[in-house]
């Protein structure tokens, strides 16, 4: 039998849904208008007026935000409440080291905390069960989304954030914790430890798992489901907006379900902005209808994904998102961390480096690898082993100082990394997700 959190939304009829996005959007565009004024510059800039939105069917009226935005606005510039009223703050790298930084009022966080209770109780959570949240806790949006989730299902947390495997294993076994969650890859990673200590899926009081915050396969949700003798669930949020919860899937797990009285998704042509018909490929926007301390109206994630409302077998009547399929930047999202090879080349010239280097990413028992392999110049070229170690120790250094994440530093000779059409390959990406 399928459960909600909050039936008579989630199975809200059309019409319904649409005037509540109505009601939400007119009252939005005009807290973003009074409050916002770098938003309000651009609205300005393209001739629009909070009076000329009256429904969604004006929401192409208005201008996109993008990446560069939120860099430019950083860190109050698109704060749409007073600070005073601001309870928290998440925050996830940007292209340059520059972090975004998103603004929380506790009514944002009430309504997010909300979104996550749906993507529980959609995965089969009550306040019966153990949940053991192992996304990492701080700025991240994982550890603290998904707690407060589970507190407003009322079920046992185990917030124990990420990392220390076999502390996270005794918990699992000694606790009977019944839902986990946390990235992908670390619950196949986990799953390969409870292995080799000699646990079975009937060993393992788990029933069920909600991973996000990286992209992961069909084939890698059966892997994990076998071992662990679980049922797997996907949920997608970003920080931009609140965090996860923004989509989860239901019981069909045939796309994510979009918390559509929170957020208005649209799919465009990332090239043009056409706006484009469900079931089309293209570059996935969201608008935020009532987060106040950082309200972003037509957000350009760069994930190409579908929509699709075709009716869902669990009753829910939102639109479902697929899976993302890659993205319209360079971003790539290493363990839950967002990485731009920008931020590389920020790195390497501020140590006096050329930008000359290859980003190596694959996935080794389930966990990803992440190396980075840099030119050295001819003047810096030399067969000294200790000097070359200290120079990959200081760009492992200055690469963990700005990513938040370790990645394993390569020196080789001038002119070995190979050139296509006079530019270097960047990024080879060997993960078959």
């Amino acid at each position: 039998m399928e459960r909600y959190f909050q039936e008579e939304i989630e199975c809200a009829d059309r019409e319904t849904l649409t005037a509540i996005q109505n009601e939400r959007l007119v009252s939005q565009v005009r807290h973003v208008w009074d409050n916002v004024p770098y938003y309000r510059k651009k609205m300005e800039e393209k001739g629009v007026t909070c009076e000329d939105i009256k429904s969604i069917y004006d929401l192409h009226k208005l201008p996109f935000l993008s990446k560069a935005d939120l860099r430019e606005a950083y860190p109050y510039g698109l704060l749409g409440a007073p600070l005073s009223d601001c309870v928290r703050i998440h925050s996830t790298s940007g292209t340059t080291g520059k972090r975004v930084v998103a603004f929380y009022t506790q009514e944002d966080i009430d309504l997010w905390e909300e979104c996550c209770a749906r993507a529980l109780t959609a995965a089969g959570g009550t306040k019966e069960d153990v949940c053991q949240v192992s996304y990492g806790f701080g700025l991240f949006t994982g550890g603290a989304g998904l707690n407060g989730g589970y507190h407003k299902l009322g079920c046992l947390t185990v917030p124990i954030s990420s990392g220390n495997t076999d502390r996270q294993i005794m918990f699992i076994m000694d606790l009977k914790a019944t839902i986990l969650c946390c990235t992908p890859s670390y619950a196949a990673y986990l799953g390969e430890r409870m292995k080799e200590l000699g646990y079975g899926p009937d060993d393992i009081p788990l029933k069920a798992g909600i991973f996000g915050a990286e992209a992961w396969s069909e084939e890698m949700r059966r892997d994990i489901e076998k071992t662990l003798g679980i049922k797997a669930f996907d949920i997608y949020g970003l920080t931009e907006l609140s965090g996860p919860g923004v989509a989860f899937e239901c019981s069909a797990r045939a796309g994510m379900h979009i918390n559509e009285d929170h957020f208005i998704a649209e799919i465009i042509n990332p090239e043009t902005e056409e706006i484009l018909p469900d079931g089309e490929r293209g570059e996935l926007v969201f608008t935020s209808l009532d987060k106040k301390g950082f309200p972003l109206l037509r957000y350009r994630t760069r994930d190409i994904c579908t929509l699709t409302r075709e009716k869902c077998s669990c009753g829910r009547t939102h639109l479902r998102m697929s899976k993302p399929m890659g993205r319209s930047d360079d971003m790539l999202i290493i363990r839950g961390v967002n990485v731009f090879p920008s931020q590389i080349e920020t790195v390497l010239l501020n140590l006096g480096y050329p930008a000359n280097y290859q980003i190596i990413v694959d996935r080794v028992n389930n966990t990803d690898t992440f190396e980075v392999k840099v030119e050295m110049t001819p003047e810096m070229f030399t067969d000294n082993l200790g000097e070359v170690e200290g120079r990959q120790r200081q760009i492992s250094d200055g690469l963990k100082s700005m990513l938040g994440i370790k990645a394993k530093v390569s020196l080789v000779a001038p002119k070995t990394i190979a050139r296509s059409e006079g530019k270097a390959v960047r990024v080879i990406d060997n993960r078959k997700i």
